[in-house]
């Protein structure tokens, strides 16, 4: 007997002997599911099948091979091996098949007929550029001109060409407008540009090819940033002052409030150029806003005029919307097309195995043909463990992500870029531009179509064809876009972020007030924060200006992270802080009991140390052992179970922002307060979902009030339901928490991203449902998915509808959540089914004063 499990948690039975197979509905016993196979062959429901592929096929598991030689023939690929190999396997669904072929870029005018330098055209000259694409003629004229422009463009297009030639254009002028004056004024040279790139390995990369046109007009280009060496800063500092500066916001940040002699030679900056802008979203995003409005503050002493600003990003779709917000300026959007081969696009859906399954099936199939090959995966875990598996199967892979020393990384590169190494397990760190070469296949893990179209820019670069597979998973997203694969081409990643996040704005207020005193004129925009300030002790009125007290403005900006937000909970083993997890998320993944997961390691809570009496709205300053922390001691390797916090959650609407119709739902956009209590945790079983013996309970709940920004509004009722059922009430607070959690995964379909970053309440049987950004202050998801409720809800219907799940609380592929404060219980799937439907038919509902008065469902 042939046993498979199915992607939903059945079972397929198939007698290799007999020709007889079935599927079983999901059974934690594999022996009862056997019997029941055998009833129901006895009853006539189970007949004869000519094999495993048959059956599979019916339950469409597999495409029927005929349609996948159609899918061959139509993309001329019937003699493609590779495609053939994969398409035919005997695991996956194969949910699309496409060739993309971008037409050749636009052919702009000839550099040497371009207001340039001729060093420049020398220089170009010496990399084969002798005429420029028309998006970078296009984004040449504008720059010169003093334009803001966010520059859009495939991955190796030529976007680095783009602004560079420009940018050191102006830069050449104004060094021979200055340098008379140097020998009289002792003008040993001066920052004019800085070049921002999100990491230290991509600034180096990119280093050689600013200095290719930057070294024939003397123009001195240097890096200056947390691998600098000493000897280096101090020639940067003192006797060579590089025109152009290569760096990125945290050291920016750092030296500015810290006013050191770094802050002091960029305060001649005129240029600020910002690569790979897309990575400054949410709070991120929120902070890199108000480090360039204190970046042009100091730099307007000199300048007396607003930097130019210029961005850059393979993959953005609101540009200009997100762009203005980022930089709190209009940006003209310049986009240009990419040059390569052609690239054969697979998504594929693992049916009988895992994602990670199929993702090492599809490097093996690489591997075998010697393709250089890159899979990305969402997370460091992910990518370490793809690679120990490559390595059990002989495939000889290197990992590549963020946390591993540079010089490893570097190697990796080298390796790859050489063609000593054939494949790399990846994070998102080889995303960003980084050369390293020609690359043949693309695996990606499941990722918004802007984020595969980055990845897949890194394939047929020299012309030749590519490939690229995404490999869905076994979970609500990849089931529907197995279904609905035209929705994934057509679901366009939406990069947000909420600039006006009042905790973020509070903290660089400070650090502006440190970077230089800020003047009673200053004031009107940003006064609620300076109030805060001064009942904090941290700033004060002094002659007409907001000084800061330095001791403590300094102890509390230094253990202040720019890419989170408020306190945070040091994580403590054997005596050593091994890493750190902001508050409130810390609160619910390390409090006492609980098991954490480290760098691919268990460990268990013994002890968190964390006053919440002491827990305020205010700005937190954390002193030595006064900070919160907790202590983890290791777990054996077998051990079976991991930890679920049990949270209650009070919403309170504190201002609502905006409002709007959504069908009938009058649904608002409101300022929140949040009470957060855990108050205790449920031990789950690896692999499975039910909870394995007793929740814990703690004597005192941990406690926690914040505020944060979201959308609420009130659900109908279900009311077909609740006419034939005794537990009315159950089913009804059990809809609208099932709603609830569909609602925020279907935002992942409308909005991108988003609900990873998002949290939710459904208020027992009110009928309320917050949604609500999971930051302090706000990190701008929430309001994603309030412009674009509509179609969440439409998703949400469609997710609940065809998800093959019979029973009443619905399953991990539809209505569980792995963020879901209460274990997944009080679930209703048919519920949530009929509510969704009635908001979408036009049922009219008032959120009315929102208060909540019911026991609130998280």
């Amino acid at each position: 007997m042939n046993v498979s499990r199915v992607f939903d948690g059945r079972l397929m039975f198939v007698c290799v002997d007999c020709n007889i197979g079935g599927v079983i509905p999901f059974s934690a016993n594999q022996d009862d599911a056997y019997l029941e196979f055998l009833v129901n062959y006895d009853s006539g429901q189970i007949g004869e099948t000519q094999d495993l592929d048959s059956l599979a096929q019916y339950e469409r598991l597999l495409r029927p091979t005929s349609e996948i030689s159609s899918l061959l023939e139509h993309n001329n690929a019937s003699k493609d091996e590779l495609l053939k190999s994969i398409l035919h396997s005997k695991k996956d669904y194969v949910v699309e098949f496409r060739n993309l072929i971008e037409p050749e870029p636009e052919i702009g005018s000839n550099l040497a007929e371009l207001p340039v330098d001729l060093g420049i055209i020398d220089a170009a000259k010496s990399r084969k550029i002798e005429r420029l694409y028309k998006f970078q003629e296009d984004s040449l004229e504008k720059i010169l001109c003093g334009e803001d422009v966010v520059i859009i463009a495939p991955t190796a297009s030529g976007k680095t060409e783009a602004f560079t030639i420009p940018i050191i254009q102006k830069i050449s002028k104004e060094i021979s407008r200055i340098t008379p004056l140097r020998p009289k004024f002792g003008i040993k040279g001066r920052v004019l540009a800085i070049f921002v790139y999100p990491t230290k390995a991509l600034a180096r990369d990119q280093l050689p090819k600013v200095r290719n046109f930057a070294d024939p007009l003397g123009i001195n280009v240097g890096i200056f940033d947390g691998d600098t060496t000493k000897t280096e800063r101090d020639k940067i500092l003192t006797t060579q002052i590089p025109e152009i500066v290569i760096t990125n916001f945290d050291t920016i940040h750092y030296h500015l409030f810290n006013r050191t002699k770094f802050s002091h030679i960029i305060r001649t900056v005129n240029y600020l150029v910002v690569d790979e802008v897309h990575t400054y979203t949410g709070v991120f995003g929120a902070n890199i806003h108000h480090i360039v409005k204190r970046l042009q503050r100091i730099a307007n002493l000199n300048i007396k005029k607003n930097l130019q600003i210029v961005a850059a990003s393979a993959t953005l779709p609101n540009a200009e919307e997100f762009c203005t917000s980022l930089f709190g300026r209009k940006m003209r959007v310049v986009r240009g097309k990419g040059r390569r081969g052609k690239i054969s696009l697979v998504l594929m859906f693992p049916s009988l195995h895992s994602q990670r399954s199929l993702m090492l099936d599809l490097l093996k199939q690489a591997s075998t043909r010697q393709m250089k090959t890159i899979a990305f995966n969402k997370s460091h875990l992910g990518s370490e463990l793809l690679a120990f598996y490559s390595s059990k199967h002989n495939i000889s892979v290197r990992v590549h992500r963020a946390g591993l020393l540079p010089s490893e990384r570097k190697s990796v590169e080298d390796q790859f870029k050489s063609g000593k190494l054939k494949a790399i397990s990846a994070t998102p760190t080889l995303e960003l531009g980084i050369d390293i070469g020609d690359i043949d296949v693309i695996i990606s893990d499941t990722v918004p179509i802007n984020r595969l179209t980055q990845r897949l820019g890194r394939a047929a670069r020299s012309g030749q064809d590519g490939y690229a597979f995404l490999a869905l998973g076994n979970d609500p997203i990849s089931q529907y876009y197995k279904h609905h694969p035209n929705d994934y081409i057509a679901d366009e990643e939406v990069i947000y972020l909420d600039p006006a996040n009042p905790f973020v704005e509070e903290y660089q207020v400070l650090a502006m007030a440190c970077d230089r005193v800020i003047l009673m004129s200053e004031s009107t925009p940003i006064w609620k924060s300076i109030q805060k300030l001064i009942s904090n002790d941290l700033l004060r009125l002094s002659n007409g200006r907001f000084v800061p007290n330095y001791v403590k403005a300094l102890d509390a900006l230094r253990k202040y992270s720019i890419r989170g937000i408020g306190a945070s909970v040091s994580i403590i083993y054997a005596g050593k802080i091994i890493g750190e997890r902001q508050i409130p998320q810390a609160l619910e993944e390390l409090h006492d009991g609980a098991v954490y997961f480290l760098s691919g390691r268990r460990y268990h809570v013994h002890k968190l140390h964390f006053d919440d009496r002491n827990q305020t709205e205010r700005m937190v300053v954390r002193r030595g052992a006064l900070a919160p922390y907790a202590e983890l001691i290791s777990l054996p390797n077998d051990y079976p179970y991991y930890t679920r916090a049990v949270v209650d959650k009070w919403p309170t609407i504190l201002q609502t922002l905006d409002q709007k119709q959504v069908y009938g739902l009058e649904v608002r956009y409101c300022s929140l307060e949040i009470q957060e209590r855990v108050t205790g945790y449920s031990n789950i079983e690896i692999g499975k979902e039910e909870m394995q013996g007793t929740k814990v309970r703690f004597e005192r709940p941990i406690e926690f009030v914040y505020n944060t920004k979201g959308l609420v509004f009130r659900a109908p009722k279900p009311e077909d339901i609740l006419i034939a059922v005794t537990d009315e009430n159950y089913v009804e607070m059990s809809g609208y928490h099932a709603s609830e959690h569909v609602i925020i995964e279907g935002s992942t379909l409308a909005t991108g991203g988003a609900s990873q970053d998002l949290g939710g309440i459904s208020i027992g049987s009110s009928g309320l449902i917050f949604i609500y950004d999971g930051s302090i202050g706000g990190n701008g998801a929430s309001r994603a998915l309030y412009d674009k409720f509509d179609k969440a809800i439409i998703r949400a219907l469609k997710i609940l509808s065809e998800c093959p799940c019979d029973g009443n609380s619905g399953c991990p592929r539809c209505t569980y959540s792995y963020r879901c404060g209460n274990n997944n219980e009080y679930l209703h799937k048919r519920a949530a089914i009929e509510i969704l439907k009635r908001i979408v038919e036009g049922a009219k509902t008032q959120a009315g004063d929102a208060s909540v008065t019911d026991s609130p469902i998280v």
